[in-house]
């Protein structure tokens, strides 16, 4: 098993699609490292050698952030639109959709379950 940017990766899995275990390594991105390696897309990530996972080890970290650079990165970017009290940050704060969707019906993934509505209960026993 390679263990790559503090991410074990999956050993039955090709490296195209192992790669993406790690945050911010897309699709595009893990086949743009592989080629760059020199290392074939459907080669499984058992069967890697070491020299192999060192390449695109140097590569990972020539590139830039993934992983927990990355996630830091991000938190702080949103932070930094809360704070500002920017409409997007107001937008994260109620945690509602922040790109423009609609939210009348919808974005039910960023609002959560629905609250049930409970409207004139009747106590019980009363005459």
């Amino acid at each position: 098993m390679a263990r790559i940017a503090g991410v074990d990766l999956p050993a039955r899995k090709r490296a195209e699609i192992g790669l993406t275990y790690i945050f911010g390594i897309g699709r595009t991105r893990a086949q743009s490292i592989l080629h760059r390696a020199g290392i074939d897309a459907n080669k499984k990530i058992a069967d890697l050698t070491e020299e192999e996972v060192s390449r695109i080890r140097q590569i990972l970290e020539d590139e830039g952030a993934v992983e927990g650079d990355l996630r830091k990165e991000v938190t702080m970017n949103i932070k930094r639109l809360i704070e500002m009290g920017s409409y997007r940050g107001l937008r994260h704060r109620r945690s509602l959709p922040v790109r423009g969707q609609r939210s009348h019906t919808n974005a039910r993934t960023r609002k959560g379950p629905r609250r049930g509505t409970v409207a004139n209960k009747k106590k019980a026993g009363v005459k």
